[in-house]
């Protein structure tokens, strides 16, 4: 595996000699609407109430229909949608829980879209419409759904990751909590939640009982500083990390945690770029805690490299299909993922690497 073979154009992915320390700014949109029937639902007036304590005017639509987003061009709607925020109620098709594996069992949104600006974005071309955060009013009825899902004999995982990051919008919302104060009260299920984002001093306290997994998206030092714009830094967030799995007695959440390698790119020196974060999240953790892991190669399909070329026409990510194995789905969808002998060149180090720092933490996947 070389850097001419997968990534011709990344000369700029140049190691990082010095690791940033930034948080990442509150996410403060421009445009904040509710539609009608958000503010009939009791949780979208507690919304409200998080949304004006931070100083945002809130404009009160008439209809629930959300107009007055696309701009002139894809970037000009681009920009309009990643700063707006639409308090909403989720439609009926959002009770009829999707499986997720191998993240979860079921996916449970409690909102749709993402104020972060990450160039290989997971969602492109997988949401309709404008990139606008939705927030769901009607969670509690949400959350309520998911006890159909649960599996006798078994915990089930619910993940609310997917479509949102959830910390990155928590300080609006409140969602967030309202979901681990809901499963810290069930035995029969867990929830599950990933972030790029480092506010999670309102989690501390809460009442989680184990049965929350507060996970971190970490990437080598280059790609996140290149890559994944509007969120914190690898150091935040593993600070967050390091907040959320200490004990309660030492001033921590307490919670279980878990990191997930997304998305794995053998940028140049990626070897080395990986063993020093690795070994930064080793010096972190250096306390026993219920760690997990999960790794994600890069990957993206034909509609999600159109609509990333739309969002970042001037973005340095590999997006070359040439170089690439094509991987088909079994409703006949084209995903490009890493050539396998690249593949596994990739998995065995990652494999080695984990095992060498964390032997009582289980990789739960690669994909």
């Amino acid at each position: 595996m070389t850097q001419t073979q997968l990534f011709p154009s990344l000369d700029i992915l140049a190691p990082t000699p010095e690791p940033r320390q930034h948080s990442a700014k509150l996410w403060l949109p421009k445009r904040v609407v509710f539609t009608p029937d958000a503010l009939d639902q009791p949780f979208g007036q507690q919304m409200l109430e998080r949304v004006t304590a931070q100083g945002l005017e809130v404009e009160l639509l008439k209809s629930n229909r959300l107009t007055s987003v696309r701009g002139e061009d894809a970037r000009d709607t681009y920009r309009r949608a990643k700063s707006t925020l639409a308090v909403v109620c989720a439609p009926p098709s959002a009770l009829r829980l999707q499986p997720t594996p191998p993240s979860a069992d079921w996916q449970m949104n409690l909102a749709e879209g993402c104020p972060a600006h990450c160039q290989y974005c997971y969602l492109a071309g997988s949401l309709t419409g404008p990139p606008v955060v939705k927030a769901f009013a009607n969670l509690p009825q949400l959350l309520e759904n998911t006890q159909a899902y649960e599996q006798s004999g078994r915990v089930t995982s619910f993940e609310v990751s997917c479509y949102t990051d959830v910390l990155g919008i928590e300080h609006l919302t409140g969602s967030l909590a309202e979901c681990i104060r809901y499963f810290g009260q069930r035995e029969g299920a867990h929830l599950r939640f990933v972030s790029k984002y480092d506010h999670v001093d309102s989690l501390l306290g809460l009442p989680h009982h184990g049965r929350t997994r507060a996970r971190f998206s970490l990437n080598a030092e280059a790609a996140v500083r290149k890559l994944e714009g509007g969120t914190a830094s690898v150091e935040a967030r593993l600070q967050a990390l390091r907040k959320l799995a200490l004990p309660v007695e030492q001033g921590g959440g307490g919670y279980p945690v878990g990191v997930v390698l997304a998305p794995i790119m053998p940028l140049p020196g990626w070897q080395d770029e990986y063993r020093h974060l690795l070994d930064r999240l080793a010096a972190t953790l250096d306390f026993p805690c219920d760690l997990t892991a999960e790794c994600i190669t890069h990957r993206f399909t034909p509609g999600s490299k159109e609509v990333l070329l739309q969002w970042y026409p001037n973005t340095s990510l590999d997006l070359e299909e040439a170089t690439r194995a094509v991987k088909r789905n079994k409703f006949g969808g084209t995903k490009f993922v890493y050539q396998p002998t690249d593949m596994r060149t990739l998995k065995e180090f990652f494999y080695q690497e984990w095992q060498q720092r964390f032997p009582n933490a289980p990789i739960l996947y690669w994909t």
